[in-house]
């Protein structure tokens, strides 16, 4: 990167930095980690002896915070796909449960904006769909940051919410589902050949906030790809063209990642499954009332705090999928 000619080639460049910044990842806070504990393993003694307790105090803060990174370097080694760690988008839709589904849908969405910020993810909407009382009918967001994707993926699957409905005029208790899924963001240097007539291409006028040009003109774009039945839109562009494009990006990964379920499920039929994986029918329950809970059914970690779990805390569920079934993936 000090060579004089460093950015004549603008692409190579960009190639070597994310590169670099990869190895960042690794490195600072590996010797962060190690340097810290090694500082702490020589005033520890010192401190216990002298009987100094606010030190010793101060000391264990930093053990737990030092344990906590390490954790967290454990948890991104399994990370090894070579799509682990792509941009990714998650798309959230809205199950059984009529309204109360819509509403799961758009707190599921805050809940994961939240948490990607904690990780200092962009958040990016690419597409909504409003639901007819309140709510969302499906969500997709883009999420662009170092591991994205490798994260992300442990959230694939139903989401069930059991609460007293807000929206119920007797105080029931309601069950809703949620479906969430999250695709890589397949870049350039991936090839993938999408014949124009397997296209159909829709245009439509976008919803929600727009100003003088977004809501007047069909802006937003619908693609189907006929071989396959999947549809992308996006209507977060000002345009017509770059709304096409991300529609693009969006068809070439979920076509990118169909064709790769299909090599693993046929590899799984030849050499029979490593491990035994229950999916049934939703991956984690959200409980409000009587009780407070949140349960994964595949990895059984549970947490109480309901409310720091919508608030974006769901990393102890992420990092238990990912240390059970994250070489599987």
């Amino acid at each position: 990167m000090a060579e004089q000619d460093f950015w004549n080639d603008q692409e190579e460049a960009k190639r070597v930095i994310e590169e670099c910044n990869r190895c960042k990842s690794w490195l600072v806070p590996y010797h962060e980690v190690k340097n810290g504990f090694d500082i702490l393993s020589e005033l520890l003694p010192e401190a216990l002896e002298e009987g100094e307790e606010g030190l010793v105090l101060e000391i264990e803060k930093d053990l737990e915070r030092f344990e906590k990174q390490l954790v967290d370097l454990e948890v991104r080694r399994m990370l090894s796909s070579e799509l682990d760690g792509k941009n990714c988008y998650v798309s959230i839709n809205a199950g059984a449960g009529g309204t109360e589904s819509c509403d799961w849908v758009l707190m599921l969405a805050r809940m994961y904006s939240r948490w990607a910020a904690k990780h200092a993810f962009d958040v990016e909407t690419v597409d909504t769909v409003d639901g007819e009382v309140a709510g969302l009918k499906s969500i997709t967001m883009r999420f662009v940051g170092s591991m994205a994707y490798g994260y992300a993926k442990a959230e694939k699957g139903v989401h069930r919410l059991v609460r007293i409905s807000p929206f119920d005029s007797n105080a029931r208790r309601h069950t809703s589902f949620a479906s969430v899924d999250v695709i890589p963001e397949i870049d350039d240097a991936i090839k993938i050949d999408i014949s124009p007539d397997q296209l159909k291409i829709d245009t439509y006028r976008s919803s929600g906030a727009g100003g003088q040009h977004v809501n007047k003109t069909e802006s937003a774009v619908r693609v189907t790809h006929i071989p396959t039945g999947i549809v992308v839109a996006c209507q977060s562009e000002r345009s017509q063209l770059q709304n096409k494009e991300t529609c693009m990006k969006m068809l070439k990964s979920k076509l990118y990642e169909k064709e790769r379920e299909a090599r693993e499920k046929e590899l799984s039929a030849i050499q029979g499954e490593k491990k035994e994986i229950s999916w049934g029918n939703q991956i984690r329950s959200y409980v409000f009332q009587p009780y407070t809970l949140v349960k994964d059914a595949r990895t059984g970690v549970e947490v109480g705090n309901v409310q720091a779990v919508m608030d974006g805390e769901i990393d102890p569920f992420i990092n238990a999928y990912l240390k059970e079934f994250g070489a599987c993936q």
